[in-house]
């Protein structure tokens, strides 16, 4: 049999050290041998001993923290030894590297595609956010040492926060934890009603501080407008989170 599909760049890419990698763009594998925390539904594959299970258990709190990151995107377990083979949606995988304890990433939970057991993380309402309670803008904050996994649609731009720098809470996808973080109206910096995870207002997000912010082309609809996005998304969590953290 012969075709173009059989090319070297679209066969299984083989490496000498479990963990995560890219397989390509738009696809993250994981070689598995031991644990791995990922999002509900992004599996598309998998080759081995591997077993899925779904996390969150006991009281609304141990729920939350265990099983959502950010905005009604529940995680999942995934143990054994194998190949698996994660994607959301086509949009294009990056990998970072935490590298200590001092190392930390806040990052909008519908961008998180997998992460290492060795990372900390937990759920904070984003610093300056209360004016959009109605929004939902809470982010997953990891911490310590490993790799993870982000998603983006198309390709980002990421910004050194060496002056004044502000982007639309839709398109922000991450920056770093130790940023100071604001929210303004938009005719407050000059842009009028163009910008908005609105609630009836426009929004921009502001950054100060030393560090970067990570924006993609794209602007996600504001989760309080649909029922969910990507596989296994629960609708309205957005709002049991919003009412958890008041």
């Amino acid at each position: 049999m012969r075709s173009n599909l059989f090319a070297p760049e679209n066969q299984e890419q083989e490496s000498a050290q479990p963990g995560l990698r890219l397989q390509n763009s738009k696809m993250l594998k994981v070689e598995l041998a031991g644990e791995c925390l990922a999002r509900q539904g992004s599996m598309v594959a998998f080759q081995g001993d591997v077993r899925f299970e779904a996390l969150g258990s006991g009281g609304i709190g141990g729920f939350l923290k265990k099983q959502l990151t950010g905005e009604g995107v529940p995680l999942m377990k995934i143990a054994g030894r194998g190949d698996v083979f994660l994607a959301d949606a086509a949009q294009d995988v990056h990998l970072i590297d935490l590298e200590g304890p001092h190392d930390a990433l806040s990052i909008n939970g519908k961008n998180v595609l997998a992460f290492e057991p060795t990372l900390s993380y937990d759920i904070q309402m984003v610093s300056g956010a209360a004016s959009m309670s109605g929004a939902g803008l809470f982010n997953c904050v990891f911490s310590g040492r490993g790799r993870l996994a982000i998603t983006c649609k198309g390709s980002p731009v990421v910004l050194n926060v060496d002056q004044p720098t502000y982007a639309d809470p839709e398109a922000a996808v991450a920056w770093s934890a130790g940023l100071q973080t604001g929210v303004h109206r938009a005719d407050q910096v000059g842009l009028g009603t163009l910008l908005g995870r609105t609630t009836g207002e426009a929004f921009t997000m502001t950054f100060a501080g030393q560090g970067f912010v990570i924006v993609q082309p794209s602007e996600e609809v504001p989760i309080s407008r649909i029922g969910g996005h990507g596989g296994g998304e629960q609708s309205g969590a957005s709002n049991v989170l919003g009412q958890f953290f008041r």
